[in-house]
């Protein structure tokens, strides 16, 4: 709705419909909440955003909220595209952040590898989107199912090819976030994560 494709989520109109990841930008907050549970000696956390991204200026001060409640210093730092990763965490490095907290964006996603290449080589516990980034040595992450998402995303194909009309089928919002951590990864960043906070985890990479 914020971008202008549609016109309310329960009746999007025109010719679009489909699934939305974040159904509310405080679910960013609560990313920072789960990195300062994990690292509790964060005093200086960067957010890595693209600022070309849709809604991420909604989503940086929902950040920048949540880091004034929890008593957190945030370093904001721009990404836009994969040439500029390498100089965004040397600005970190210089800033001497203790953690990062990374904006959903299609850049960062297509380039995970990089992104948590990167985090490892800066010794940067690292919260993200999607347990996607997890999978490959990114510390943790909170969010949906892309797995979900596609199954669902079926759902809706088979009703359009069924004669629906795509402008008359809510968006459909994530009923459930996970939560995901990488034990081995904190292991390596010589981290234990509070019990606490495994239980409540959906995914434990051992």
């Amino acid at each position: 709705m914020g971008s202008g494709f549609i016109a309310s989520l329960a009746r999007p109109g025109g010719n679009i419909t489909g699934l939305t990841s974040d159904p509310t930008p405080e679910v960013q907050g609560k990313r920072l909440e789960f990195l300062k549970e994990a690292v509790p000696r964060a005093s200086r956390v960067a957010l890595l955003w693209n600022p070309l991204a849709p809604a991420a200026e909604t989503y940086r001060k929902v950040v920048e909220s949540a880091a004034g409640k929890l008593g957190v210093s945030l370093q904001v730092v721009d990404a836009r595209g994969r040439n500029e990763f390498e100089g965004a965490f040397a600005a970190m490095a210089r800033e001497r952040v203790d953690a990062m907290v990374v904006l959903p964006d299609p850049v960062f996603f297509t380039a995970r590898a990089q992104v948590v290449d990167l985090a490892t080589k800066y010794r940067l516990p690292a919260v993200y989107h999607a347990r996607e980034f997890v999978e490959i040595g990114g510390l943790m992450s909170y969010g949906g199912s892309l797995v979900y998402q596609f199954r669902r995303a079926a759902v809706y194909v088979d009703k359009i090819l069924k004669g629906a009309k795509p402008g008359d089928l809510a968006v459909e919002q994530d009923a459930k976030f996970e939560l995901a951590i990488n034990l081995k990864t904190a292991k390596a960043l010589g981290l234990t994560i509070p019990q606490s906070l495994l239980l409540r985890a959906d995914e434990v990479i051992q």
